[in-house]
């Protein structure tokens, strides 16, 4: 499996919130068949000083690029502009 570790930020304007928690019962669905096919090792939110949802972490897992790409172009977060900052970088989970 090739693990991939995603950081991304939520926009700053005024709309930012409205579209993630707009968006996120898709994204929220999304990663719970993640979880299912064995795709989803660990996420949440990325939280401000005061506590505000302001971006994501999480760490995925499939058995191509091509399937990560697939997931990637139809990540409700994504193609409804919440993330506008991201960054996707190889990963590996330590086994210890």
């Amino acid at each position: 499996m090739n693990q991939y570790v995603i950081i991304a930020r939520d926009g700053s304007d005024e709309e930012a919130i409205h579209r993630r928690m707009e968006a996120r019962p898709l994204h929220l669905t999304g990663a719970k068949n993640l979880k299912e096919h064995n795709q989803f090792v660990i996420g949440g939110a990325i939280l401000d000083e005061s506590g505000k949802m302001i971006g994501s972490v999480m760490i995925v897992q499939f058995e191509t690029d091509e399937e990560m790409q697939a997931w990637y172009d139809n990540e409700p977060y994504i193609k409804q502009n919440v993330w506008q900052s991201i960054e996707v970088k190889p990963f590996r989970v330590a086994n210890i």
